[in-house]
């Protein structure tokens, strides 16, 4: 993403991986409605836009305060968005601000993906869930950082990518990624993790998160904590990559995590076909929280935190007295 002409110019995840199209947003509210319809979406890039958004207050004349209001109440779960408006809301110069945070996110990453990579065995086969990767990011990626950084380093990893119901967003955009990059990977329906696993498929299994709870719970898209079940059952390894920002010491634990309800239309229509019969209710929440006690390692750019995860997590951030 980028600012363009007192606009903010956004890749449109939406229409990949057939097309690679932008979108161009003038007003906070424009850009509360791309957030919200996913044309943009991964929690440090929503950091970002975020610190846009109140960039774009800045240059037509809105209320910051209220724009920031508006545009953390958009994706409730990751708790970057909140930051990166924070951020550029206690800035002189919000604009030069968020352009600070997106350096500083690619920055992160590659020392993120770096820290991880060397967690991964030589020709690791890797598991995904949803999508990490550059466009979830200011770039780079974090758990698809980790990947590209074993893969930069000749290490030769490969990757199961789940395509992630509803929306799909491992087979279109991790796929599509990963394929840019040079990356083996195969797409698999959800279903076949606990399969792959069970016939010795699947060395290690990395995932995003959305927010990290003070005790190391992780919040990350839903079907992450059936994959971390799987994943202890089996004996793989269960690492998940989110730079400090994605921490919130002030989250005490996974249950005190806002889990944000998309619309139903995203389970029971695709491609403007109906899957599911009409008046049948659909519950649809965006992410699930994952328990500390299933996370082998989180990986920050800042170093492993291996558990027990909240002391780890809060030395890591700077405030070791935030966790006992």
């Amino acid at each position: 993403m980028a600012w363009a002409d007192g606009a903010v110019r956004l890749v449109d995840q939406r229409r990949l991986p057939a097309e690679l199209a932008f979108v161009e947003v003038g007003t906070v509210d424009e850009l509360c409605a791309a957030i919200r319809a996913m044309v943009v979406r991964g929690a440090p890039a929503l950091g970002v836009a975020g610190a846009l958004g109140v960039a774009l207050a800045a240059a037509t004349g809105e209320d910051r305060s209220e724009a920031a209001r508006r545009l953390v109440a958009t994706r409730p779960t990751a708790v970057n968005l909140a930051w990166g408006v924070k951020r550029a809301l206690a800035a002189p110069d919000p604009l030069a601000e968020a352009e600070r945070l997106a350096e500083e996110d690619v920055e992160r990453n590659r020392r993120l993906g770096a820290a991880g990579a060397s967690l991964l065995p030589e020709g690791a086969r890797v598991m995904t869930h949803c999508h990490a990767g550059s466009l979830a990011c200011a770039g780079y990626g974090t758990a698809l950082g980790i990947v590209r950084a074993a893969h930069e380093a000749g290490r030769r990893p490969s990757v199961w990518v789940k395509e992630t119901r509803p929306v799909l967003q491992g087979s279109r955009i991790t796929a599509w990624e990963l394929q840019r990059l040079g990356i083996p990977a195969t797409v698999v329906v959800d279903g076949a993790a606990g399969s792959l696993m069970a016939a010795g498929q699947v060395d290690a299994v990395v995932v995003g998160a959305d927010r990290v709870a003070a005790n190391g719970d992780v919040a990350n898209k839903i079907g992450t904590y059936p994959l971390a079940v799987l994943a202890r059952h089996h004996g793989v390894p269960f690492l998940v990559a989110a730079p400090t920002s994605t921490v919130d010491l002030g989250c005490p634990e996974g249950s005190s995590i806002p889990v944000e309800q998309r619309p139903p239309e995203e389970v029971a229509m695709l491609g403007g076909h109906r899957l599911a019969p009409e008046g049948v209710p659909v519950h649809n929440p965006a992410f699930d929280v994952t328990p500390a006690s299933l996370v082998t390692a989180l990986v920050t750019e800042d170093g492993v935190a291996e558990p027990p995860l909240g002391p780890a997590l809060a030395r890591l951030v700077g405030r070791p007295e935030a966790v006992g």
